[in-house]
């Protein structure tokens, strides 16, 4: 009998929270067959995408029924961001959908004040003595939440644009809408309390921890060509920079946030991005990892997830067929869906077109309308690649990035140029979400924690 078997509801990113558990030395299984969950020592329903499309397809399993009864027999349950909103008892997200019931409450949409998605690294606050959620910082990645603590139940909060629930406990059930699957050592060692049962032994006093807030991210970006990590200037005479999987290792253990992984020959060259890669970055980091690159359709995407994305990102396509990013948001979540938008200066004007295949062709004539657009029809984020600086060390366009934050709602992480420290707080006081940088990491020149050490003196917060 495994340790954990984890509930494929056909939604859900599967590698990510199957390697953390394995990480721990637990012996896992992922079904969807519901005789399996029934008989089940500890279950897991983890989950990505909508509210509605998850909840069909439990109960087309008749895994609904299966969680329902594991909740009634106290077998240890853990419901993870979409898992955990699916055992509330609706959402305003599909309304009309009644949840599995187990928590009391609906969820409600964050406010429109704030960038939505919420994503990103954000405060866990604890407020019970004892528990299994300690206070810290997590992964988070939802536009929805439950506002209000269930009664019967030990909340943990956070805020962002609103204080809701970042996690609740009762009996043996631990439900979290961040991830600790994403969120590092502080996760891990949730992880590891769910399966011994033990309580976190407190080192701040009950309600205290990091103060609430998203935290700006530093986000290293391996270009991948034929398995390896290459860099060079505006997609140009690519040189060889490491192995994918150990740099992606090397950059978590400096503090980095996220990873990006770009196949920079899959969309010329029409093939699919390679999984195997994916796969081996996947089991070799416990941070939120975004792919790109080949991704032309439901069923591309589909399987990156699979092989150990958090997000895929997508150019060219969605330049030939902007339909598709609402396709994948409805199938995803647009917390899912990054459009990646490599912009060029008109020359002598403040105006920027996207590019595509590369930047080998024109794509569409405005790059701010265009990020516009791909917000409004399902892009849950924003990666804007300065054409003009990438791989020059130069500093970021300031301009294009006020641009393209100052229209959009959803987060826009900064790309092209990143050089030197005060480049990456430039970026983040001109609108960024945060900054995505590779050569000066991959050429040994910087670190992620001295970045961050550095944005820390100049007054920024930072996860650390």
């Amino acid at each position: 009998m495994p340790d954990v078997v984890i509930v494929n509801s056909g939604v859900a990113n599967l590698a990510s929270i199957t390697s953390a558990f394995r990480r721990l030395g637990a012996g896992v299984v992922v079904t969807d067959d519901a005789a399996v969950v029934a008989a089940a020592r500890r279950v897991v329903l983890p989950g990505v995408g909508a509210f509605g499309a998850g909840l069909a397809a439990l109960r087309a399993r008749g895994l609904d029924r299966a969680v329902a009864d594991a909740v009634a027999r106290n077998t240890p349950l853990l419901g993870v961001c979409l898992g955990m909103q699916m055992l509330c008892e609706g959402s305003e997200e599909t309304p009309g959908v009644a949840g599995l019931g187990v928590i009391a409450g609906g969820c409600r949409r964050l406010p429109d004040d704030v960038r939505v998605p919420h994503l990103g690294w954000n405060a866990v606050t604890a407020v019970s003595q004892v528990g299994l959620v300690d206070s810290g910082v997590a992964a988070f990645a939802n536009s929805y939440a439950l506002l209000a603590a269930p009664p019967g139940w030990t909340p943990a909060w956070t805020t962002h644009g609103v204080r809701f629930i970042a996690a609740l406990e009762r009996d043996r059930i631990l439900a979290c809408q961040f991830h600790p699957e994403l969120s590092g050592a502080y996760g891990a060692a949730l992880l590891e309390r769910w399966l011994s049962g033990a309580r976190v032994a407190r080192s701040a006093p009950v309600g205290e921890g990091p103060e609430p807030g998203l935290l700006p991210r530093v986000v290293p970006c391996l270009d991948v060509r034929d398995g390896r990590v290459v860099k060079g200037v505006r997609f140009q005479h690519l040189r060889d920079a490491g192995d994918p999987a150990a740099q992606g290792a090397l950059y978590e253990s400096q503090g980095a946030d996220e990873i990006v992984v770009l196949d920079v020959a899959a969309s010329p060259e029409a093939r699919a991005t390679q999984i195997e890669t994916v796969e081996r970055v996947r089991a070799a980091i416990r941070i939120p990892l975004t792919v790109g690159g080949g991704v032309r359709s439901v069923d591309d995407a589909r399987r990156l997830l699979a092989a150990g994305a958090d997000k895929v990102s997508v150019n060219t396509a969605a330049v030939q067929r902007p339909a598709l990013l609402a396709e994948l948001a409805a199938e995803f979540g647009s917390q899912c869906v990054v459009l990646a938008i490599d912009a060029r200066r008109t020359e002598g004007e403040d105006r920027w077109e996207a590019l595509a295949f590369g930047g080998r062709e024109p794509g569409r004539p405005d790059a701010v309308a265009w990020a516009r657009e791909g917000a409004c029809l399902g892009a849950g984020e924003i990666l804007l690649t300065s054409w003009d600086r990438d791989g020059t060390r130069l500093g970021p366009d300031l301009p294009l990035l006020r641009a393209v934050a100052g229209t959009v709602r959803v987060p826009v992480i900064a790309s092209g140029g990143i050089g030197e420290r005060g480049h990456v707080e430039a970026a983040l006081r001109a609108g960024a979400d945060a900054v995505l940088a590779a050569s000066v990491f991959h050429d040994g020149d910087d670190t992620v924690d001295g970045i961050k050490a550095d944005l820390s003196l100049r007054g920024i917060r930072v996860r650390r």
